[in-house]
């Protein structure tokens, strides 16, 4: 079986888990409007966090609030007049930015963020990554591409490098190699994977990528961008839930290729860009709940919703809850 039709397969079976998993809102809605635990960050996880906002209770009460990456310019994350108008913010980094800007300022406005990507730099307060799933990201193509299904990661680093080879001589490059909007976990993490550093994509270093596209920032997972001669990092996990239904599907007609020969699958851990996926926590609350209920451990409420993990197509974590990544 070729790995379309593996990782259809795979869609199709997520399809089947989706049934009865209930509505993911945008931000949270219903009662109580503001919720313990006020998050924002990753597009990635948006989605299943926003589920699990809906699943999980404490004693009969939602404690999540999890708030989009996109939509409304501004977010209400809490009661206080210092949270009825934040920036909304779009991405892990300005997640993590923004959690810790609320943390620095003791406003109560934020209590946790959502990251697609492991950035252990000194924070203050320090921050603890708290793993609670398994995503792998791969290049996404258009079906009349002219770029092979299944590349190696030495293929890709020539591409993100615009290694003439691959992409032509001079400002008519061949291939148009494309990053979402500076900010984004899966940016940083497909930077890694491919071997080229953001400074050097801020200092265009690398002429042939962009990170927008009609003068505007690409969001990650949005296939809409794509076109014949462009190739962009998409996770696996949100192809999967957009295929099945679960989230809304901003596919268009991008496929996924394959890395090093091994199709980046649900639970495929052999995958070359395979990354776990996290809630940050402030780390003095690691051992306070209503944090460490919900975030910490193998038997955390977020560790305990599977059903919910598998649905928005990302892999149990045999990690979930270890609190062992703290920022330095």
């Amino acid at each position: 079986m070729t790995g379309k039709f593996r990782l259809l397969a795979a869609a199709a079976g997520v399809a089947l888990l989706a049934v009865g998993a209930g509505t993911a809102h945008a931000d949270p809605v219903g009662s109580p409007t503001y919720r313990q635990l006020a998050g924002v960050g990753s597009d990635t996880t948006q989605g299943v966090m926003n589920a699990m906002a809906g699943a999980i209770t404490i004693n009969g009460t939602k404690v999540i609030g999890s708030y989009d990456a996109t939509g409304s310019a501004t977010v209400a994350t809490q009661s206080g007049s210092a949270c009825q108008a934040i920036a909304r913010p779009n991405g892990s980094g300005a997640g993590r930015t923004a959690l810790l800007n609320s943390l620095g300022a003791a406003d109560g406005c934020l209590q946790f963020s959502r990251s697609s990507s492991l950035n252990l730099a000194p924070a203050t307060p320090g921050l603890t990554y708290v793993p609670f799933a398994v995503d792998a990201v791969t290049y996404a193509i258009t079906p009349t591409s002219s770029l092979p299904r299944t590349m190696t990661l030495a293929d890709l680093h020539a591409i993100y490098t615009c290694d003439p080879n691959y992409v032509g001589t001079g400002p008519n490059y061949t291939i148009h190699p494309l990053l979402p909007q500076a900010g984004s976990g899966t940016r940083s993490f497909w930077e890694t994977t491919v071997g080229i550093s953001d400074t050097d994509v801020v200092n265009h270093a690398y002429p042939c990528i962009s990170d927008t596209k009609n003068g505007k920032p690409i969001e990650e997972h949005d296939g809409r961008v794509l076109d014949d001669n462009s190739i962009a990092p998409f996770s696996i996990a949100q192809y999967i839930a957009q295929g099945a239904g679960t989230l809304a599907d901003l596919r268009g007609s991008a496929l996924l290729g394959s890395i090093n020969g091994t199709p980046s699958l649900l639970l495929n851990t052999g995958a070359a860009a395979t990354r776990e996926v996290y809630n940050v926590i402030p780390s003095t609350n690691v051992g306070t709940a209503p944090w460490s209920t919900v975030f910490v451990g193998s038997n955390s409420l977020v560790c305990q919703q599977s059903s919910i993990i598998k649905t928005y197509g990302f892999g149990i974590d045999p990690n979930c809850g270890d609190t062992s990544k703290v920022t330095g």
